[in-house]
């Protein structure tokens, strides 16, 4: 019998959650993983009076080895009144618990805060777990980037949410689909990194 995961906490992204945020990206995203040099210049954006930028980092704390720490995380960046969700990720063990939908749900709160008028985000096509995520918190087709994931050449579907403080709240999405997507943004360019 395999064991369930225990609660997961959510909390902003410190810097000190980069090097296990890394693993992580290792682990979920190994052909794109970000930089340590990427994660700090997304942090830097994320304190103070002008920040543009809101990580968060989900932690589980108790409950069986292979489920315990940083089990997922994600991040938005907001500019001129648009949010770019920059990425989602979420350990294999977490996946289908709505792990996936409490993060964007945080990211969608973090960039009505921020001010965003509506919200973007990249998605593999070849993603179908995510999109239907997506779709759920009401974003919409708006195009397509050929070739935006590299290296694997994957085209990328362009999704638009009208207005981030209408999104459903996390108990509306208790059981998303899993995705390990990266939901990428313009920053880096890769598998839904921002």
């Amino acid at each position: 019998m395999t064991a369930s995961p225990p609660a997961v906490a959510l909390r902003e992204m410190r810097w000190w959650d980069i090097e296990p945020v890394l693993g992580l990206e290792a682990e979920l995203f190994p052909e794109d993983a970000w930089t340590a040099g990427m994660f700090w210049s997304e942090l830097a954006h994320a304190r103070g009076p002008f920040a543009t930028r809101r990580y968060l980092v989900a932690e589980a704390e108790a409950g069986p080895a292979e489920y315990r720490g940083l089990v997922g995380y994600g991040g938005v960046a907001v500019v001129a009144g648009t949010a770019d969700v920059q990425t989602i990720g979420v350990l294999p063990g977490h996946r289908g618990t709505g792990l996936g939908a409490r993060l964007l749900a945080g990211l969608l709160a973090a960039a009505t805060e921020l001010e965003a008028e509506e919200a973007l985000l990249e998605v593999r096509v070849d993603n179908a777990p995510a999109q239907r995520l997506y779709e759920r918190f009401g974003f919409e087709p708006v195009g397509t980037r050929r070739g935006y994931y590299q290296p694997g050449n994957v085209d990328a579907l362009v999704m638009r949410l009208a207005d981030p403080a209408a999104h459903p709240p996390p108990t509306a999405a208790a059981h998303p689909p899993r995705t390990t997507d990266h939901t990428e943004g313009t920053t880096q360019g890769t598998d839904n990194h921002g």
